[in-house]
């Protein structure tokens, strides 16, 4: 018997590509890690910027309870029932405030000054001289 068929007997099979699914999760998640870890977290933080940093450490906290939270589980822990599930919502909180603050960044900004200006050029001021030498005709009014 080979070692595949021996545990494939401690399981049931229809869980078989579930597990293989997480089986290759858990391996990408490993090489994450370990190359965030190959990275002094000070040297990391001093080539970000404010808001960067900002995400990588929700990202950080997020990733550390969302894995508290699958331990949970595999001990047979209900975490809904748990703390971590509000430190998630937390977590996931601020997340938000933070997209917004980026977007905000990212949004155009208006420049008052050129708005004016393009409202007042755009606008039609009647002069003395206009009104007098004006050769096209009104709209609306017919020349007899």
């Amino acid at each position: 018997m080979s070692e595949d068929d021996i545990n494939m007997e401690e399981y049931p099979t229809e869980i078989h590509d579930y597990l293989a699914a997480f089986e290759k999760s858990l391996g990408s998640v490993d090489e994450m890690l370990k190359t965030m870890m190959s990275v002094s977290r000070s040297e990391l933080l001093q080539k970000l910027e404010p808001l960067e940093q900002a995400k990588m450490d929700l990202v950080s906290v997020y990733t550390l309870n969302s894995m508290f939270w699958v331990y949970l589980a595999t001990q047979g822990i209900n975490p809904k029932e748990h703390p971590v599930k509000q430190e998630l919502e937390r977590i996931r909180t601020y997340m938000n405030k933070v997209k917004e603050i980026a977007d905000k960044k990212k949004a155009s900004k208006l420049d008052k000054g050129a708005a004016s200006r393009f409202v007042r050029n755009a606008l039609w001021e009647p002069n003395a001289e206009n009104e007098h030498t004006s050769k096209t005709p009104a709209k609306g009014k017919k020349r007899k």
